[in-house]
């Protein structure tokens, strides 16, 4: 007899499950023949580059002639199809690798612009938006601009095709997934109608996407279709929870090399960077990234039917289209919030001993609730959840390593939320 893990949860909360078990079934099937797509696309990238024992072979120092670095970066190239690519440890995050991107195409007097609205908390502080930290974008005369969504969180492209008229604007942004707005993350069918109309009014500036919690979530990424220069992060979906640290910048090779002179120096550019002792754990990384994706999109499906089943406000709804790792829950009110990210915590494999408290973090502006009991720090592709404490009290939740881990995490955190009496 097999023992189920449902065995001491309230019987109505074991029905519910029941219940959304056999309602998301065919969409989780879904979620695996995309996996399996996007799998064999990284098997063939591991054949087609021959890669060999030898290849996970750290450098150190100056790092050059880093031969699995470079293998690496070429890879990386091929998934993405561009020309080039900067997959370094040396980012320190995400947010790191716009910054580097962003700086090394904008000069003072340029103007910065975001197609999809004001970019998320961290990113505010870069331009100079947020805080007044030395060397933002406003401290070198890098200005910026944005065009607001509208009331239904799609592109106000009437308004954009006006805004788009500043000759200064030498780049435009696209941010693909929500960060802590109410909008929607964008699919990959809006993505490229906006590069296609960033193209059609502006040909000649530089389209750069955010594409952060969207790797593997679809079969197509933004440099299909014309995306300049793009950043991710390692300790999110393309390093499958393996990677310690890093993020990556890939696009067209003369906008890499840039970037690469902006990370290090001019001169020696992409040529330096040492790996130490990351470049195998890059390599399985990104061998593992579809397979952890899909248990992430699978994870996040049953969290959103779950909740909609407890009669909470979810987006994306279950059966919604994904394009990234993140599930919002609407609380409405500040004490369910706390509570539901801290039964999260309770049920992470690292400090489970832990109640999440809500605190001022660098880079945001509202105090931020979040549980985060993963393996590497900061890690969001591994099951986690935060939320600044601001109205409309609406908690972030993402990753999950394994669909397993997931499911009984979110599911005790109804339980301890909804059924338990404090």
């Amino acid at each position: 007899m097999v023992l189920s893990w449902k065995e001491n949860l309230p019987t109505e909360l074991k029905e519910k499950v029941d219940k959304v078990d056999k309602i998301i079934e065919p969409r989780l099937e879904e979620i695996d023949e995309q996996v399996f797509y996007n799998q064999q696309r990284v098997l063939d990238l591991f054949r087609k580059h021959r890669v060999g024992e030898e290849d996970l072979v750290p450098s150190t120092g100056y790092g050059y002639d880093d031969v699995g670095r470079d293998k690496l970066e070429a890879m990386y190239a091929d998934y993405f199809k561009t020309n080039d690519a900067l997959v370094r440890p040396q980012f320190s995050s995400a947010t790191h690798a716009i910054a580097v991107g962003l700086f090394s195409m904008l000069r003072p007097g340029d103007t910065l612009y975001y197609l999809t609205g004001m970019p998320y908390d961290t990113i505010q502080e870069v331009i100079g938006l947020a805080g007044n930290k030395p060397g933002n974008m406003k401290e070198w005369g890098i200005d910026f601009k944005h065009t607001d969504l509208l009331d239904n969180g799609e592109v106000d492209y009437d308004q954009a095709r006006k805004d788009l008229q500043d000759p200064k604007i030498k780049v435009v942004t696209i941010q693909r997934s929500l960060g802590y707005a109410v909008r929607a993350s964008f699919t990959m069918e809006k993505i490229k109608k906006m590069l296609k109309f960033i193209k059609e009014v502006r040909p000649d500036v530089k389209i750069f996407v955010d594409n952060c919690y969207g790797e593997f979530s679809e079969t197509e990424e933004p440099t299909f279709y014309g995306a300049d220069m793009m950043a991710g992060s390692l300790f999110k979906n393309a390093g499958a929870g393996i990677v310690k640290a890093g993020a990556f910048l890939v696009g067209k090779k003369d906008l890499i090399e840039g970037a690469g002179s902006r990370l290090n120096v001019p001169g020696a550019g992409k040529g330096e960077g040492a790996t130490w002792g990351y470049l195998r754990d890059m390599y399985q990384g990104f061998f593992m990234a579809p397979h952890t994706t899909g248990e992430a999109l699978k994870s996040m499906i049953y969290t959103a039917a779950l909740c909609e089943e407890m009669g909470m406000k979810v987006a994306p709804k279950w059966n919604d289209p994904r394009t990234d790792i993140v599930q919002t829950v609407t609380f409405g009110e500040p004490d369910p919030m706390v509570k539901f990210c801290a039964a999260i915590q309770h049920y992470s494999p690292m400090n489970s001993f832990v109640d999440p408290i809500p605190y001022h973090q660098d880079g945001y502006e509202d105090d931020v609730v979040m549980a985060s009991g993963s393996f590497t720090e900061g890690s969001t592709i591994e099951l986690s959840s935060d939320g600044p404490l601001r109205a409309p009290y609406r908690l972030y939740i993402q990753g999950g390593l394994s669909y397993a881990h997931d499911k009984i995490a979110i599911t005790h955190a109804v339980e301890e939320t909804f059924y338990k009496k404090d």
